[in-house]
């Protein structure tokens, strides 16, 4: 006998599909879901993902990744790539971020995960206010879409358990900052160190905190 999932997550499935019923009864066939994860850390590099997922999907559980334990996370990233039609994950370097800023950085990650597809996406929804420059592919900017459309949410969760791996290999490399708790993020033990030893090779030395930081240890020396 099939089993059948609880009403409650096939409902939450059914509102995060709305967005790609109305594009698809519009015609768009290959409607991918953009999202980045890794705006707000002090360090690492900001990752984005890009999916197409196909018409009807049962993938139980997608939310904005924030809001979804890490265990499950986990899970879906896996299930996502089995059933996505295409799926592809990129990144902008803690370099680029310096040399044209986070916003922008966040941008040029998105359109390469777009770019990166093995399918053309016809249509892009994407999470936040933010469009991409030079696509020629109709786009929707949607605030909160990690929470309101299932390709976004599913894009959602390959960034940040893709960015959450990379922190935790950088954390082989600087134990020291505590990587693969903090992921980056100013927490207050992160703080501590930073403004104890100054910031790693992968600190994003143009955040304020962590040009504090320099100053701080450059007053020490």
């Amino acid at each position: 006998m099939k089993k059948k999932e609880p009403a409650g997550l096939q409902e939450k499935l059914d509102s995060l599909l709305s967005y790609e019923r109305e594009l698809r009864f519009k015609g768009y066939s290959f409607i991918a879901g953009v999202d980045e994860a890794g705006r707000g850390p002090l360090a690492g590099p900001v990752v984005a993902a890009a999916v197409i997922l196909p018409e009807n999907n049962r993938l139980y559980g997608l939310d904005d990744s924030k809001k979804v334990p890490a265990a499950k996370r986990e899970t879906l990233a896996v299930q996502i790539k089995k059933a996505a039609v295409a799926w592809s994950v990129s990144l902008a370097t803690v370099c680029e971020i310096k040399w044209i800023n986070i916003h922008r950085a966040s941008i040029l990650a998105m359109k390469r995960a777009v770019k990166g597809l093995d399918a053309v996406p016809d249509y892009i929804l994407i999470d936040g206010r933010t469009y991409i420059d030079k696509l020629q592919i109709p786009q929707q900017a949607l605030a909160g879409g990690d929470g309101s459309s299932a390709s976004i949410a599913a894009a959602s969760i390959l960034a940040k358990v893709t960015r959450d791996h990379l922190m935790q290999v950088y954390h082989q490399i600087y134990p020291e900052y505590g990587f693969n708790k903090n992921k980056g993020y100013p927490t207050a033990a992160h703080l501590k160190i930073l403004f104890s030893l100054g910031p790693s090779p992968i600190h994003r030395t143009e955040f304020s905190p962590v040009k504090e930081a320099l100053k701080a240890v450059a007053e020490i020396i």
